[in-house]
């Protein structure tokens, strides 16, 4: 499990509902095909833009057997599998695990803010790694969770063997390359989000798992590229030009931005599940906008 390589660019895909609010399994069996003819190296499922917390468990594994039917056995099946309590956290990992999954990315523990310090998150992740059938990779998401994990808590779980990861979505690139700098060679750090994707593979990053990358993998794809190939001025004006459509699916917009996006594509984004809602008038023109002047969109 220590030398799983997570090197690429991976898109955490949304859930798409039907008219009634109900998951829509074949709908997204098909974004699946499509997103498996672009260069992602896995989808994550079950991720924030995935809506999970608004999901019953009973979806949740739902949505992982038909993730594994339709996702090909040469990419990478990424299952968010956190919730707030290890035991749970732990009975959902083993399910993904029985369904296919190749390994779980565990969302930090929030609820519960002011308690959720250092020695909590050593408490929850190494109980969980002890146990897990599948590789874990952390997942820090201030923005979401209200908890950062530091630079030292993250290469103390590090060590673990059955923590093979980081994805951070705090942005904080100095925190990045601490973690980079001391954590084992071994261990995959992947930028949270497009914004910060080529300075994060300069500090040493393997890839990424960004919004972005369902709607632009092509472009995502060729900022990895570039930098492995040391064209840095290419990956450098390309990190720069999407930068504004990266918050319009992130940030700005969200989730329903995201989904939008994905309608205009030809995939199926489809409705939100409230209190989730659609773009409004104005705020489709703005992200059309945007997104055509990040050459996602025809201008």
């Amino acid at each position: 499990m220590q030398k799983l390589s997570l090197s690429g660019v991976y898109a955490p895909i949304p859930t798409p509902f039907d008219a009634d609010g109900a998951v829509a399994h074949d709908k997204l069996a098909g974004n699946i095909a499509r997103w498996s003819q672009t260069p992602l190296a896995g989808l994550v499922v079950l991720g924030s833009n995935g809506e999970f917390t608004y999901l019953s468990d009973e979806e949740k594994i739902g949505v992982l057997k038909t993730a594994r039917q339709a996702i090909p056995k040469d990419r990478l099946f990424i299952a968010g599998t956190g919730c707030e309590s290890t035991r749970c956290t732990l009975e959902l990992t083993e399910q993904a695990a029985a369904i296919g999954a190749d390994a779980a990315i565990v969302i930090t523990p929030g609820y519960y803010t002011s308690k959720m310090d250092a020695q909590a998150m050593r408490r929850h992740f190494l109980g969980l790694a002890e146990r897990s059938p599948l590789p874990i990779l952390i997942y820090n998401m201030p923005a979401c969770t209200g908890v950062d994990l530091a630079a030292e808590t993250v290469v103390e779980l590090a060590q673990h063997p059955n923590i093979v990861g980081l994805k951070d979505s705090s942005g904080n690139v100095v925190k990045l390359g601490d973690i980079i700098r001391a954590a084992p060679s071994t261990f995959n750090v992947l930028a949270g989000s497009a914004s910060f994707f080529y300075p994060a593979l300069v500090l040493g990053a393997v890839g990424v798992v960004a919004a972005l990358a369902n709607v632009a993998a092509e472009q995502c794809y060729r900022i990895y590229c570039y930098a492995q190939e040391g064209r840095h001025e290419e990956a450098r004006q390309l990190q720069l030009k999407m930068i504004p459509p990266n918050t319009a699916v992130t940030a700005r917009f969200g989730v329903p931005g995201l989904k939008q996006a994905l309608d205009w594509l030809g995939y199926y984004g489809g409705p939100l599940r409230s209190p989730l809602g659609p773009l409004d008038e104005a705020q489709q023109a703005a992200l059309r906008a945007t997104l055509a002047e990040g050459g996602i969109l025809p201008a």
